[in-house]
């Protein structure tokens, strides 16, 4: 088996990988997971979250506390007229299935039209699954255009037909973009993608760990070659040189042991490892196994409870973005009670660092219901367009349950986008998972390409 290595300097072009398909990065809070609930090993929880102080102009920390009132549970049922929401999700297909981005948002609506709804209006969802495909994409948007919904919610939708939504002057508002053209589309995204929360792992490696070179492990397809070009521009722009290791998307123990050992082999201060699932333990392992002491950033998919609960004290030296400590407050609770019917598992095993992108659907649909609530107090009526441009201008906005703020279209460069700001953890001895202090908001902006 052979692995190949790209040096990607501080000088040359900007670096995007179209994406076929997605694997790979942990996107807020956690990222590409299975529809079963993870979390971190024995992860402490915090009664009286404190608060961090930082700074809010494109450096790396942000202010954030974790919210400890929702907003939704003294709400009675919604009785308003009924606004209805296509929701676009990628389904059924190798490499490309998300049902629980559906499933997910599904019982959230369930919970909040028991709970006052958006602003007062029981919401419809009118699902619609795409294929990975244009065509399939377009289909979609013309029957959800047809079926005269108010909104277009986008779970995961790799060619949302923006024109044909456009021409029927629906609003969109998505999970999460995918490809570059998401960035700049005429919709809004309530959390990052690849470009943002890589940016945030380049401040980091510049900033807490102040690395001068950087080795990137990657698997050798589209989704996880995105997300191993997006750090390396960003990797760039810091001054930062990039080396990339590629491997296969599935490797034996020794085949994670020689992608580690390729990676340490030029001594970079970082390692960014892009693998998830039985690839966290395979390079975890492979580290512990070589004796190699150089730090790795990874995703979110790394501090489930199903790897740390395989790789135990492996861990140690493990940086998880998009990740922080589990905190005991009512957020959380209406999480747990909303998932653990879909998820089939206890309530208290859930824990939001290990939903995967279904954990984002849920984020984004009780966030949306947040600011309908909020806007409907100042007495404006609630229609999907009002709630857009809601959340397009307003300025004091903050995602479900914490303190992240919401910044759409900050940078022209990034329109589309809502949010910039990710938390870091590290693995401790004993299997705790904790935020790292000073890392409990990091800025994606500086160094966004």
């Amino acid at each position: 088996m052979s692995h190949a290595t790209t040096r990607f300097g501080t000088r040359g072009g900007r670096l995007f990988a179209a994406c076929a398909g997605l694997t790979a990065f942990a996107l807020l809070a956690g990222a590409c997971g299975s529809d079963k609930a993870s979390a971190p090993a024995t992860s402490p929880s915090a009664t009286t979250p404190a608060t961090t102080a930082g700074t809010d102009d494109g450096g790396s920390t942000f202010v954030t506390t974790p919210s400890s009132q929702p907003p939704t549970t003294d709400l009675g049922p919604a009785t308003g007229e009924k606004l209805r929401v296509g929701l676009v999700n990628t389904e059924g297909t190798p490499g490309l299935d998300f049902p629980d981005i559906r499933k997910d948002i599904t019982a959230a609506v369930g919970y909040l039209n028991e709970h006052g709804g958006f602003g007062g209006r029981p919401i419809e969802l009118v699902p619609c699954i795409v294929k990975g495909t244009p065509e399939t994409s377009q289909s979609c948007a013309q029957e959800l255009v047809g079926q005269k919904v108010d909104m277009v919610l986008i779970g995961l939708d790799l060619f949302p037909a923006y024109p044909t939504y456009n021409a029927a002057k629906l609003p969109i508002i998505g999970v999460l973009p995918i490809l570059p053209g998401d960035y700049t589309a005429d919709a809004l995204f309530i959390t990052g993608g690849n470009a943002t929360v890589m940016s945030a792992v380049a401040q980091v490696a510049k900033d807490h760990f102040k690395a001068k070179s950087v080795a990137i492990i990657s698997a050798s397809n589209a989704g996880s070659a995105q997300s191993a070009a997006a750090a390396a521009a960003s990797l760039k722009i810091a001054g930062i040189e990039s080396t990339a290791v590629t491997g296969g998307d599935n490797e034996t123990d020794a085949g994670f042991q020689a992608l580690m050992r390729q990676a340490a082999q030029s001594n970079p201060d970082i390692i960014i490892s892009l693998y998830a699932d039985a690839g966290c333990i395979g390079t975890m392992r492979g580290r512990a196994a070589l004796g190699i002491t150089i730090p790795v950033i990874t995703t979110g998919i790394c501090s489930s409870k199903d790897v740390l609960s395989e790789v135990g004290d492996d861990a140690l030296g493990w940086t998880f973005a998009g990740v922080q400590t589990s905190a005991d407050t009512p957020a959380r609770a209406i999480m747990q009670q909303v998932l653990a019917p879909v998820l089939n598992v206890p309530a208290a095993e859930i824990d939001q660092n290990g939903l995967g992108l279904g954990g984002l659907g849920y984020l984004t649909a009780m966030s949306l219901a947040e600011y309908a609530n909020k806007l409907a107090g100042t007495g404006v009526a609630i229609t999907a367009q009002s709630l857009y441009d809601y959340l397009k201008t307003s300025k004091d906005l903050k995602l479900f349950g914490g303190n992240a703020p919401i910044e759409c279209g900050a940078l022209p460069a990034y329109s589309a986008v809502c949010s910039y700001i990710f938390p870091f953890a590290e693995y401790q001895a004993g299997g705790k998972v904790v935020t790292i202090p000073g890392l409990e908001g990091v800025s994606s902006k500086a160094l966004l390409p």
